[in-house]
């Protein structure tokens, strides 16, 4: 019998509508004053003979974001590294025997050189990506295991557990299910298909995609496949997904979730840092960005316009202030 387990390491946070509905219609369609809960989380799944990890946690010492009314989202204060947060629950580095990598973005491979014995099973499409480059345990995947209910392409990774493409949000997107056949129920792990559930219910893709048809193919499959199967929806972005793993809880397309409310927000002083929104990589304005001919000592409010992030292409407004 298998567990699941959320490996917690940031809570408090919050993004807009407009981020997390404004992929299609546009973020100006969207009330920006409407703000859904957020945090970091990522997931375990304990089969009792392995141990498999979902994605890996932001990098230890990435800093938080220091948001103001504007931003789209702020991932949260820390609670743990997520190094730590995975031992609190029990669990060791030489433990884990496969990782399944959702996506590259840092919020989800940001550990994985913490992890030289596993076996890191990677979307083929994704295998090059700048975030993995240095991994000598990447297991490209080729999905070689045939369609998977609606899916069409899937591969078993382990006794009810698989790992499917769902490409869209990145070029080599991927989403897990785990079985319960003792209680019928299906778990779906996912990266960043929706930051909230509330886009889920909603059918509303965000606005952070590589592919926009793909990334809307692959949510029609998601919901076709909630809606025919009783399925637990677990997300990193959202402190629904733990909620729904403790609860046991089904997704019902016709009853969305309580929208319950962010709170008082807090605010900290900004430390000249700007964070990627989306992949987590850090400018530091004492370094600059050597890539893009950035010299040492610019503040980020003087890059140019075009510039954009090293890692993943996004623009400057796609950074919080750190």
């Amino acid at each position: 019998m298998f567990t699941i387990k959320p490996v917690i390491y940031r809570d408090g946070g919050f993004m807009n509508q407009p981020f997390a509905f404004g992929g299609e219609d546009g973020p100006e369609a969207f009330d920006a004053t409407m703000r859904y809960r957020s945090g970091l989380q990522n997931y375990v799944i304990d089969t009792g003979s392995e141990v498999i990890l979902v994605d890996t946690g932001l990098p230890a010492g990435t800093p938080e974001e220091s948001p103001n009314e504007t931003t789209p989202i702020f991932t949260g204060h820390d609670v743990l590294p997520y190094m730590e947060a995975l031992a609190a629950l029990g669990y060791q580095p030489d433990q884990v025997s496969k990782i399944l990598l959702t996506h590259k973005h840092a919020d989800h491979s940001g550990e994985l050189k913490s992890f030289p014995n596993a076996q890191i099973f990677v979307n083929e499409h994704e295998a090059d990506a700048m975030e993995l480059q240095g991994l000598d345990n990447l297991v490209p995947v080729a999905f070689t295991d045939g369609p998977y209910k609606n899916f069409p392409e899937s591969q078993k990774i382990a006794d009810g557990v698989w790992y499917i493409r769902a490409e869209g949000h990145t070029k080599g997107n991927a989403l897990v299910v785990v079985e319960d056949t003792e209680e019928g129920l299906f778990y779906m792990i996912h990266g960043d298909i929706t930051y909230t559930d509330e886009a889920l219910y909603a059918n509303k893709l965000s606005v952070v995609y590589e592919d926009k048809d793909a990334a809307r193919e692959t949510l029609d499959r998601v919901r076709a496949f909630v809606a025919a199967n009783p399925t637990v929806y677990l997300s990193t972005h959202t402190p629904l997904g733990v909620g729904n793993l403790e609860a046991k809880r089904v997704v019902d397309l016709e009853n969305p979730p309580e929208t319950i409310p962010v709170g008082e927000l807090t605010f900290k002083t900004r430390t000249g840092k700007y964070v990627c929104s989306i992949c987590g990589y850090v400018y530091d304005p004492t370094v600059g960005d050597e890539t893009q001919g950035i010299p040492a000592g610019t503040p980020f409010e003087d890059l140019p316009d075009d510039w954009h992030c090293p890692r993943c292409r996004q623009p400057k407004s796609k950074f919080n202030a750190a």
